[in-house]
């Protein structure tokens, strides 16, 4: 611990020595974790290192002051300097040698815009459009995650597939991808991943996203840089039987701007049709995709077919869970507690599936629902697995198969 070098001395107590002393001596109890900083002695009389420590004792008495001021209520000024903590841990297990300006910087900014909008909130409309500026809320996003994927462990699969579908979209089709959902992150990963070959699409993907992230005001800064449609997911749907009809009444308008959108063509719309986060398997502890909700796979996929421009569904996996899991369990109550680490992540995406072609023998209309939202899913967990293998398994390129080809197109 630095303290305790700082107190073994050698001689070499100077002025820059004892500012550090003074720094960590007026720190609060709730605040001495700094002292995890991995600093020798040396690094002591680095000026930059005293500027780090210095800056951090400001951000953070900065938090409480606001808090003890009013201006920022307790819970979520509590969750600021938890998101910090467990951001900076995460950064450091990275071994960047910059690990602690990385966090100083990313959680400087991200604790001002949290600070802003509980001051002055900002409000989403049914679509809302990434506000690029005169803030830059989308690249904010890119670089606070980027420093929490280890781009050695990650990979994409079947990018000639994701090429395709670009190709398709610059031609005026619309694209529907239908996939799990693992974090908050979920949006930053996609666009990480594929911000070196497909910057338009990491761009300008529009994301169909529950009012939890659009309410929580340690996740809304990261939604405003999102393109997202807005709606209230079904499991949260009679969390409070008062406001049901509101949410349905709000759920009906955001149809009504997804369906204006898809009629102008070159719209890439990401949706989760199991209506929430993916959750470890009580029995096994084993991450899967959550199953899908058939009406909501059959009401998006009408939607893109009577939309005009020709349309298509793709099924993509995503893999991210262990960079910012979610509760074991759904909460009702916004405010739940983050856990964030360093990790691989994966997406991809298989080849779009026919409705006609795959429900050709069925012999009812509801069948046929049931027979391609399954479809759609079993794509889906076939890539996740294969994800799953070569992140979690450790197997990399060789996870491969003939239907998931591997690759890390920012090499």
């Amino acid at each position: 611990m630095l303290l305790a070098v700082l107190s073994r001395g050698n001689g070499c107590m100077c002025d820059l020595i004892d500012t550090i002393r003074r720094v960590f001596l007026g720190l609060t109890l709730g605040e001495f974790w700094i002292i995890e900083f991995d600093l020798t002695l040396r690094e002591c009389c680095d000026q930059s290192v005293v500027n780090i420590l210095l800056r951090v004792r400001k951000l953070l008495s900065g938090i409480r002051k606001e808090a003890e001021a009013g201006s920022l209520p307790p819970n979520v000024a509590a969750g600021m300097e938890e998101v910090y903590h467990n951001y900076k841990k995460a950064v450091i297990q990275s071994g960047d040698p910059k690990a602690n300006e990385i966090v100083l910087s990313n959680m400087i900014v991200l604790l001002d815009r949290i600070f802003l909008d509980v001051t002055d909130p900002f409000v989403f409309q049914p679509h809302h459009k990434a506000k690029r500026e005169p803030f830059d809320y989308y690249v904010f996003g890119q670089n606070y995650i980027r420093p929490l994927v280890d781009y050695e462990n990650s990979y994409v699969g079947n990018m000639p597939v994701f090429i395709e579908m670009e190709e398709r979209l610059k031609q005026g089709h619309n694209i529907i991808l239908m996939s799990n959902h693992q974090t908050e992150a979920d949006p930053a990963i996609i666009a990480l991943l594929l911000e070196t070959r497909l910057p338009h699409v990491a761009e300008n993907l529009t994301y169909v996203a529950g009012d939890r992230v659009i309410t929580d005001p340690l996740c809304k800064p990261f939604s405003i840089g999102r393109n997202l449609i807005c709606v209230y997911s079904k499991k949260h749907m009679l969390d409070d039987p008062a406001l049901v009809e509101m949410k349905r009444t709000a759920n009906m308008r955001s149809l009504k701007e997804m369906a204006v959108l898809l009629r102008s063509g070159s719209q890439i719309i990401w949706i989760a049709p199991s209506g929430g986060r993916d959750r470890p398997d009580p029995h096994t502890g084993e991450w899967v995709p959550a199953t899908f909700d058939v009406s909501s796979v059959d009401n998006m996929r009408r939607l893109v077919e009577h939309s005009g421009p020709p349309g298509h569904v793709y099924p993509l996996a995503i893999l991210c869970h262990d960079i910012m899991p979610p509760p074991l369990k759904v909460e009702k109550e916004i405010g739940e507690k983050r856990i964030i680490s360093y990790h691989g992540a994966g997406i991809s995406l298989a080849p779009a599936i026919s409705f006609s072609e795959t429900t050709a023998t069925c012999e009812n209309p509801e069948k046929a629902k049931e027979v391609f939202s399954k479809a759609v899913f079993d794509s889906v967990t076939e890539q996740y697995n294969v994800l799953k293998s070569a992140i979690h398994g450790k197997k990399g390129f060789e996870a491969s198969t003939p239907a998931v080809s591997l690759s890390q197109p920012w090499k």
